[in-house]
């Protein structure tokens, strides 16, 4: 479905920066003498509708900063207006919120208990969970195997150390279901659920059942953190950490999806690198960074007060990320993403290509066939290469056959170098025949052997290669 799909349309998008280039290495069958870099899949991150996940305080907070329609427009001008609350303001948002999420999840909790059958004494324990001024983690989302929800179960003994600690007590509030044929998911629940149960971790861990939306609206209002764990490059996206924004939670999160093109060391945590590992390596490391994240970073920095009780390098992080971070992953930006780069474009192509009866569309496919069929009969015979004051300069003899040389470009190309983008110089017809001469230069920063002649189709308005993928390449 996915190759129809590419097949049938102009664009293809990911749903973050590395989803997008995820999806060029998975869809590169399709293209196979493309160079995975320019499979067209190109991205478009995912953002979220913040008045859905904001929390009543929240609100009020961004109402007297930014105004009730803030969301309406373009976020264009919030990250300055955000950037004046005050410390004050922050801190008792943040105090109100985990106070409601805590009577939440007690109710909740007890509910559950006695559904289950609990002696009354043990559905009471409920009402004495959580404390309402301890650091709250929050963790929720479908039970499965890349998301690894059991990374902190790694080491009980470190967590129950990290949890109940008496100067600086953590605590956890984790929700989520299980696919019914998924085994493994449901296995990682019932280790959640049987270790909440047990007293060391009775006061500081809490698993809820029949997680939805309702649930997951009062869990990104009230956590400080949002805890994020996939195995990258496993995460498309990951929108769960984007709702927390708007409320003031920071993410600590693997570095994927999302959270590995908005990561920055002054707006929240990550862990992992882009590195390739086993996956049974890539967890344990990742197990110890998440847990040394926590106890070296994390709990210090939101228990270090100055002489009025709060969190000042806390709340001047929760500030950025909430002035950076929120308006970025916004619905508006993302909608303006796909309209701006995309929709009024193509719409605006449709238009040409449908005008006169179809007549540039009929064009075009007259175009398509003639390469298609004679694509076969074009060859690149070996460039001539010297240099000059101004670079490299090239020349090479091509065989075009019955194709006209305006229906094709000839190219130099060199992947790219260091990190830098792939080079692509056309080279200029000097002779317009069955056999034309191509000549053009490039710098010579880069050895020459770096560049290869290639040759491509070309069209006004044509997607090449999405919607003709022919392409020679010198030998």
């Amino acid at each position: 479905m996915a190759y129809l799909a590419m097949r049938g349309s102009l664009a293809t998008f990911g749903v973050s920066r590395l989803h997008g280039a995820v999806s060029r290495k998975i869809f590169q069958p399709l293209f196979s003498r493309w160079s995975e870099i320019e499979v067209p899949v190109a991205h478009v991150t995912n953002g979220v509708h913040f008045p859905s996940w904001d929390s009543p305080s929240a609100d009020e907070l961004w109402t007297a900063a930014c105004g009730k329609e803030r969301w309406r427009g373009m976020p264009d001008a919030l990250p300055a207006l955000v950037s004046r609350l005050s410390n004050e303001q922050l801190w008792t948002m943040a105090g109100e919120d985990r106070r409601t999420l805590i009577e939440r999840v007690r109710i909740r909790l007890a509910r559950q208990l006695r559904s289950r059958g609990h002696l009354p004494e043990i559905v009471s324990g409920a009402a004495d969970v959580l404390e309402p001024s301890a650091l709250t983690l929050g963790f929720a989302r479908p039970f499965t195997g890349y998301k690894r929800p059991n990374l902190l179960l790694e080491d009980e003994a470190r967590l129950a150390r990290l949890l109940n600690d008496p100067t600086r007590p953590v605590q956890l509030v984790l929700a989520g279901k299980a696919h019914p044929a998924d085994g493994e998911g449901k296995e990682m629940i019932r280790r959640w659920i049987e270790l909440a149960q047990r007293p060391e971790f009775r006061q500081r861990g809490v698993f809820l059942e029949d997680y939805d939306i309702a649930l997951a609206q009062e869990l990104v209002q009230g956590v400080d953190v949002w805890v994020n764990t996939p195995r990258r490059p496993w995460e498309a996206c990951g929108t769960s950490g984007m709702k927390v924004l708007v409320n003031g939670g920071l993410n600590l999160s693997e570095c994927d999806g999302w959270w590995a093109e908005a990561y920055a060391p002054e707006l929240g945590w990550a862990m992992g690198d882009d590195r390739e590992y086993p996956k049974d390596e890539r967890d344990l490391r990742d197990a110890e960074a998440l847990y040394a994240i926590l106890e070296q970073q994390v709990v210090p920095e939101f228990y270090d007060r100055d002489a009025d009780g709060m969190p000042l390098q806390w709340l001047a992080r929760v500030r950025r990320s909430m002035a950076q971070l929120a308006p970025t992953y916004s619905s508006g930006r993302m909608a303006r993403d796909y309209v701006e780069q995309y929709y009024l474009a193509w719409a605006a192509e449709l238009r040409r290509r449908t005008a006169d009866a179809s007549a540039r569309a009929r064009a075009m496919r007259q175009w398509e066939v003639r390469l298609q069929r004679h694509w076969p009969l074009v060859r690149i015979a070996t460039p001539t290469i010297s240099r000059d004051a101004a670079g490299w300069l090239f020349s090479v003899t091509v065989e075009l056959g019955e194709i006209a040389p305006e229906d094709v470009a000839v190219q130099l190309y060199a992947e790219p170098c260091e990190g830098g983008p792939a080079s692509r110089v056309e080279l200029c017809c000097t002779a317009p025949n069955a056999t034309a001469l191509y000549a053009g230069s490039v710098p010579d920063d880069r050895p020459a052997r770096d560049y290869t002649v290639r040759i491509v189709p070309r069209h006004p308005g044509a997607a090449v290669p999405a919607e003709l993928s022919l392409i020679l390449w010198q030998n």
